[in-house]
């Protein structure tokens, strides 16, 4: 079996022991020697594996043995979810040290990488034999917030799926997966109290096909949610693999399949907004929620099921994109400004989102909020999601909260991979490959007591031009392949970075894509099946503004 050194994200260090290019070889004498805390990894090893090689690696120290290991010196040295990987050790075929069981965990997924494509397979493809070179791998990651976010509101992401990418996170030594749960679009998560969320709020009737610009419709119905159970198995699929799942919740803004389900979640002194149904288009909507005690307690229960089901001690509510039309015609908001003394409508949404921020604090979460709720001033354990550019992170670190940074303008990976027609659904600025490996989570000149509330950085994926989970392959890969580099790796100043290294392992990551069956965009441009002619998208032309 070819074993492969084109290691993504690269590590801190790789040595070798003089110049020969030796290998240990795996088969049915390897066993699995797994040491206390190391028990999920030894699971995904044994299944992961098991599976590509049809090995069984059964319990059992000795020459031929995987040792898992959790060391306090690891820990010194590389925190928590460091490693050391050596196949150089005497007595046994491979050691993994991990800081704590996340470092053995993304140690495993080095060792798969050094096996080889095949071993990215469900099922064996070959008769040859699988060896590892001998090496020995240092490493730990840049930062300990590494994101992806997946917006399952505009276009449903079925449960298989979602397991699928929490694999394809794990073997990039991604830790963060934001779902996106809820929008004027689609309800996708059942709370058992206000079941008519998703009974009504989960379904359209139709769906602007393209941008909002486009002239085209797709006529069937588009919907779906996620059971409490089915949300329990993605979380519990994710934690196996070192993975937060942060749930996202909207408010006030971006509420409209909410309001078509409770009508009176709205701003009825304004709209008639029993007539509302879920949005079949995009862009901002005006139908946002009503400023009462009684949404507020509706929310509450909302959250106290939401955290039930996720245990990640962040949780996002949203805040971004709230028009303020509604709030400036309606009676009832203009007399709770006055109630409140909050002075204005930006009052009023700051005062929304201060309201879970205390009670989110009080049963021991942390609230996280799009960069607008920054307008209205933040509690002391809020932490804000900078996504309108740099600006927004920037001043929230300099005031002491913590920051991931996912600017629209770098990570955004619904924007466009290459100019011209041959793109599906072009929007925004093009982001290549290159332009992902640039991008740097810390702008120059930040103090570093304010560069220290960097937790660190989020690929954003909106899925309103992607119908499906071929199209989200499309636009996440390959590019989440050089983004897991920026958030995981000591990478050098952006313009300093090495792509022509990067591209040389990429030709073995794609070939690690293949065994895994993502449908990524090819170097060369897209398949004919991969484009759709005669979509209006919205490109935009130059490059982004540095904002």
């Amino acid at each position: 079996m070819t074993h492969s050194m084109d290691l993504i994200p690269a590590p801190l260090s790789v040595g070798r022991r003089g110049s020969a290019p030796g290998h240990v070889p795996l088969d049915e004498r390897t066993t699995l020697d797994a040491g206390p805390g190391t028990e999920s990894t030894a699971r995904w090893l044994r299944s992961a594996l098991g599976a590509a090689t049809g090995l069984s690696f059964a319990d059992g120290a000795g020459p031929y043995a995987i040792r898992l290991r959790i060391s306090e010196e690891r820990e010194r040295e590389y925190g928590p979810e460091g490693y050391r990987l050596s196949t150089e050790a005497a007595d046994t075929a491979a050691v993994i040290e991990g800081g704590g069981p996340a470092g053995v965990f993304w140690g495993a997924q080095t060792l798969r990488q050094l096996l080889g494509p095949e071993a990215y397979r469900k099922a064996p493809v070959t008769d040859g034999g699988w060896d590892l070179p001998l090496v020995t791998v240092e490493d730990r990651p840049r930062f300990g917030w590494r994101g992806l976010l997946l917006d399952v509101s505009r276009h449903f992401m079925p449960k298989d799926d979602v397991l699928r990418y929490l694999d394809l996170l794990a073997a990039h030594k991604l830790n963060v997966l934001h779902l996106h749960l809820t929008d004027d679009q689609g309800w996708r998560i059942r709370i058992e109290r206000h079941p008519k969320l998703t009974e009504i709020g989960a379904w359209r009737s139709r769906t602007k096909w393209g941008h909002r610009d486009s002239p085209l419709w797709n006529d069937t119905p588009h919907g779906g949610f996620y059971t409490q159970d089915d949300i329990r198995e993605i979380v519990a699929h994710a934690a196996e693999r070192h993975i937060t799942v942060v749930p996202e919740i909207d408010l006030p803004g971006h509420a409209q399949a909410a309001i078509a389900a409770h009508p009176e979640l709205g701003n009825t002194d304004v709209v008639d907004t029993t007539a509302l149904t879920v949005w079949d288009t995009w862009g901002v909507n005006p139908n946002v929620l009503a400023p009462t005690e009684a949404v507020l307690r509706f929310y509450e229960g909302v959250f106290e099921e939401v955290l039930d089901l996720f245990p990640s001690p962040f949780v996002h509510v949203g805040g971004d994109e709230c028009p303020k039309d509604q709030w400036k015609a309606s009676p009832t908001a203009q007399a709770r400004i006055a109630e409140l003394g909050v002075g204005d409508e930006e009052g009023l949404q700051s005062w929304f989102i201060r309201h879970f921020d205390r009670w989110l604090a009080a049963r021991g979460r942390r609230l996280i909020g799009w960069d607008e709720i920054l307008e209205g001033g933040l509690a002391e354990g809020a932490a804000v999601s900078s996504w309108r550019g740099y600006a927004g992170g920037i001043a929230a670190a300099e005031a002491g909260h913590d920051v991931v940074m996912c600017p629209e303008q770098h990570v955004y990976l619904d924007h466009r991979q290459a100019p011209g027609d041959d793109e599906p659904m072009p929007i925004g600025y093009v982001r290549t490959l290159e332009d992902v490996y640039r991008f740097e989570p810390v702008p120059p000149g930040l103090a570093p007591e304010a560069a220290a509330h960097i937790l660190g950085t989020q690929a954003n994926v909106w899925t309103e031009v992607m119908e499906n989970r071929a199209r989200v392959d499309y636009q996440v890969f390959p590019r989440l392949a050089a983004f897991a580099e920026v958030a995981w790796s000591a990478l050098p100043a952006p313009e300093a970075r090495d792509l022509a290294g990067l591209e040389r392992r990429m030709s073995t990551h794609y070939r690690r894509l293949d065994a895994l069956g993502v449908d990524y965009r090819p170097p060369t441009g897209p398949h004919p099946w991969q484009r759709r002619p005669g979509v209006v998208g919205r490109p935009r032309e130059g490059t982004p503004p540095h904002v």
